[in-house]
């Protein structure tokens, strides 16, 4: 079998990149329903969804650079033309198909990638290629359009593959001719089609196809995002009297999810805090933090891990840590004290660093929480899916009150 094209058959090549784009499209297409609608009510469950959602991922970036060398291949290879030529509105709609078909072959893969890349979150790609891309930043917005985008292209591709299996079944069953076969394996008896006279409508239409789905899928993910930026933290922290006044900090977290890790922070937190750098004992001052554990964002996982086999925000919407600071004779300073999350309280040291400039400090800490310690993902007992370890990063800069 030859591996180039002729006017009247496709070849060899042309047709191993055909049906192996099919085998990755066929497969990734319900493994992602699959992952969709799969439970994760506990730790199995969650790893299930999560090797689903890694295998669609996977295989869908094998359809992508599949469907990408197809496409390069054929841009040098003559195109066989249709034995039906002569009906232009079946004409029409083949080479319309076609073109949608070609940029769904890209574009859902593309966007799908796009958005993992843009997000952190569980089911990381199989592939030894890494977890990000080139010049895509981790934003929760680019990954909300993105999403959505990759959903109104799946629904494109879905419908331009049942109308190209339709008409390449009416051919076989109902017109009875050899337009299928010349894709099979196997000898080509198909007769030489006749010229067609090349238009340019096909393609212009595909195009506005692509245009409508790029702009409901962007409209879709920005009113994602409004909905978000709408339902603001529905837990209120009172207003602290503090003898050190917070003006910015950040209040970071991380924990490994099936090998990769997830970052996240708590966007709404106060911290009343009494500090006295000439004390000559060992005991410096206090603190006391509020956390709104609704404000929590943690990548793709974030409504997960406010639910009630983690965070548990309903029931328990604010996390507690109430401290002594301390100087040890090293000159190193640490809060001791203990942090009241998810009902539990347990003891807890941040050591951190501080640099006081007149009037403004500033303070960067770390320390590590076993999350088994306070019932969160009490259902996930290994480290198999969830790590123990979530490790905190707390900086702020503060200016002395002089009230």
């Amino acid at each position: 079998m030859p591996l180039s094209n002729s006017p009247s058959r496709y070849g060899g090549l042309t047709k191993t990149f055909h049906w192996l784009t099919a085998l990755f499209i066929l497969t990734a297409l319900p493994l992602g329903l699959l992952a969709e609608n799969a439970p994760f009510a506990d730790g199995d469950q969650l790893a299930r969804k999560a090797m689903l959602f890694s295998l669609h991922k996977t295989v869908g970036i094998a359809a992508f650079f599949t469907s990408l060398l197809r496409i390069l291949w054929a841009l040098g290879q003559t195109r066989p033309g249709l034995l039906n030529a002569d009906n232009r509105l079946e004409a029409f709609g083949a080479h319309l198909v076609h073109w949608l078909l070609y940029g769904a072959m890209l574009l859902v893969p593309l966007t799908g990638w796009i958005h993992h890349a843009a997000t952190t979150g569980f089911a990381p790609i199989l592939w030894p290629l890494g977890q990000d891309l080139p010049l895509v930043p981790k934003n929760e917005a680019l990954a909300d359009i993105t999403a959505m985008m990759h959903f109104t292209f799946m629904i494109v591709l879905a419908l331009s593959i049942l109308a190209h299996v339709g008409g390449a079944l009416k051919h076989a069953v109902i017109d009875r001719d050899q337009t299928l076969q010349r894709m099979l394996p196997g000898t080509n008896t198909a007769p030489d089609p006749e010229p067609e006279s090349p238009s340019r409508a096909p393609l212009v239409s595909a195009l506005v196809i692509w245009a409508g789905a790029v702009g409901i899928g962007i409209t879709a993910g920005l009113g994602g995002l409004a909905s978000d930026t709408d339902a603001a933290p529905a837990t209120t922290l009172q207003a602290v009297a503090s003898g050190w006044q917070v003006q910015d900090g950040t209040l970071y977290l991380s924990v490994v999810q099936f090998g990769s890790e997830v970052d996240g922070q708590f966007t709404n937190w106060t911290a009343a805090i009494t500090f006295d750098e000439t004390a000559t004992s060992d005991k410096h001052g206090n603190v006391d933090v509020s956390i709104a554990i609704d404000s929590l964002t943690l990548g793709s996982v974030t409504d997960q891990a406010l639910g009630p086999d983690f965070f548990d925000v309903t029931v328990h919407p604010v996390a507690t840590f109430k401290a002594d600071i301390l100087k040890s004779v090293t000159g190193a300073f640490v809060a001791e004290g203990v942090l009241t999350l998810k009902g539990a309280s347990q003891p807890v040291t941040l050591p951190f660093d501080l640099t006081i400039n007149g009037d403004t400090a500033t303070m960067q800490g770390q320390t590590t929480l076993n999350r088994l310690d306070f019932g969160i993902g009490a259902n996930m007992p290994d480290e198999s899916s969830l790590g123990f370890a979530v490790n905190v990063d707390i900086s702020l800069v503060a200016e002395r009150d002089k009230g």
